[in-house]
């Protein structure tokens, strides 16, 4: 409800601009309603969809003159082929009688063989002389009707080719594997307790060596519900996992890679502290001494018995508080991520520990923020300019960093976010940023840790595109199985490792190289 004075004439000049204030504010509100309105009528019409705003390019815009002109000199050449030869051929020359053979030229080609084999494998049968009957054992490798080799070739093309079981269906009956769909379904889903064992061990030895991590999350479809698929990952692996909430009690439990334990320890009462649980439950959890419960339900009892409950309708819940602080209190037993930097987008069920906030979604709600009027667009500009002034010397100062120059950076993030321009939009928005100064300015403390989520970005896109091609998922085992081969696979890519090989060497398939324990290579010193 807009404040209008009961006479214009007699209003000061205050209560004018408050007015015009309020009435631009309302603008804005009603053409972001209206905006919203036209989109609905345009879905429900089947008219082409808004075209998404283009990003504003402030990372690659605050980049230093020599890394844009290293990009630039990199052209893609030919490509010399490293490659085994497995067989050699001898092309003649249809040469004239009095020529001389001066030797061979040697021409390198790729090929691939792809065929069907079917094996009858007769397994001897003998009576023993206590009647019962003794039967050769399969190969190694060998669980079923499709051996390791197919197996591969599915899991490959399904979460690395990104394809469609429909037409991987379609393929393989199109070289000869009589095959069905929910064959093909079976051989991506079923018995995958040994990939989701080193998925989780990944995550474990991740966090332990990781001194920042990045995470984000996204939608996804599973049991025709909406969930949300959480990544956590850095510059060496990746871990993804979908369930019903995203909330922060969410978060804190994936991050124990399956351990469901919680404790009561110095760690856990003071994240109970910081999120403003009553001093009298934290006392009684006090009294108790060190404690860990394993498993919820032991965790719930022991919380009830003190008093600690749901409580509905309240600002905190110290139910819930409490079980995030037990859970924090697992991660700190085990020495997790006690002194990792969490890297986010903002939300709120990221912020814990240590949390730093990604400065390009910070800058996107500037370049998004709508203004109606030419002295607002100049303003909004000149907020911007000043910004990626600043994210550029940051980036400049994080390969040099020195005590002067950072108190320098910390004032002028200071003077930028308490600027006020009259736009009074901008200024709110300048404000809440300005709120967010520790984790805005946490790279100042740590400059080994990136400034944005890019990474985070570009893993999940995987999810993404998955998501686009195939729907959701039916079964519990079928998400939990595309979330484990999909951070499988991301974080082969990043060790540099070939996720075919890393197949063939897990499902036993013959002559592949062996490749050692993911988690084990995390935990190498050359790959902190």
């Amino acid at each position: 409800m807009l404040n209008t004075p009961h006479d214009l004439d007699t209003a000061t000049l205050d209560d004018l601009k408050r007015l015009v204030l309020s009435l631009v504010e309302e603008v804005g509100r009603l053409r972001a309603d209206n905006a919203g309105l036209r989109e609905e009528v345009a879905r429900l019409k089947g008219l082409p969809a808004k075209p998404k705003l283009k990003p504003s390019g402030m990372e690659k815009k605050t980049e230093r003159t020599e890394v844009k002109r290293r990009r630039k000199q990199k052209r893609r050449g030919a490509k010399g082929l490293d490659a085994k030869v497995t067989e050699t051929r001898v092309i003649a020359a249809p040469a004239p009688a009095g020529a001389r053979f001066k030797g061979y030229q040697d021409f390198l080609v790729q090929e691939l063989s792809v065929s069907r084999r079917v094996i009858l494998l007769r397994r001897e049968r003998w009576l023993l002389a206590d009647g019962s009957l003794l039967v050769a054992p399969l190969p190694a490798g060998i669980g079923g009707h499709f051996g390791p080799d197919l197996q591969r070739f599915v899991l490959a093309q399904y979460h690395q080719g990104q394809t469609t079981v429909e037409r991987l269906v379609g393929l393989l009956n199109a070289v000869g594997i009589d095959i069905s769909k929910r064959q093909v379904v079976r051989l991506l889903i079923a018995d995958k307790r040994a990939f989701v064992a080193e998925a989780d061990a990944v995550l474990t030895a991740g966090l332990e060596t990781a001194r920042w991590v990045t995470v984000d999350d996204t939608g996804a479809r599973h049991a025709a519900q909406n969930q949300t698929c959480t990544q956590i990952g850095d510059d060496r692996f990746a871990w993804f996992r979908t369930r019903p909430s995203k909330s922060r009690l969410n978060f804190l439990d994936l991050l124990q890679a399956g351990n469901r334990a919680y404790t009561i320890n110095p760690a856990a009462l003071a994240y109970m502290r910081g999120r403003g649980l009553a001093p009298v439950r934290i006392e009684a959890l006090r009294c108790n001494g060190e404690l860990t419960f394993a498993d919820e339900a032991a965790w719930l009892a022991f919380a009830a018995g003190l008093g600690i409950v749901e409580t509905t309708g309240s600002a905190v819940d110290p139910l819930r508080i409490a079980t995030e602080g037990a859970l924090w209190g697992a991660l700190a037993e085990r020495g997790l991520v006690q002194d990792t930097v969490f890297v986010s987008d903002g939300a709120g069920q990221f912020a814990i520990g240590r949390h730093a906030r990604c400065w390009v979604h910070m800058e996107r709600l500037i370049h998004t923020l709508d203004a109606f009027a030419d002295w607002q667009r100049v303003a909004k500009e000149r907020i911007r300019a000043r910004v990626w002034w600043l994210y550029a010397d940051i980036k400049a100062w994080r390969e040099q960093p020195t005590a002067g120059r950072r108190r320098a950076l910390a004032a002028r993030f200071d003077a930028i976010f308490t600027t006020r321009t009259g736009f009074a939009t901008l200024d709110r928005l300048m404000a809440r940023i300005h709120a967010d100064r520790a984790d805005l300015l946490r790279v100042l403390d740590h400059p080994d840790i990136p400034l944005h989520t890019n990474g985070s970005e570009n893993d999940i896109r995987c999810q993404v595109t998955r998501r686009k091609i195939s729907g959701g998922t039916h079964s519990d085992d079928g998400r939990t199985a595309r979330d484990t081969m999909l951070g499988l696979l991301k974080t082969c890519r990043k060790l540099g490792i070939s996720f075919w090989d890393y197949l063939g060497c897990r499902l036993g398939v013959p002559g592949t190289p062996h490749i050692p324990s993911l988690a084990d290579i995390l935990r190498q010193p050359a790959a902190v």
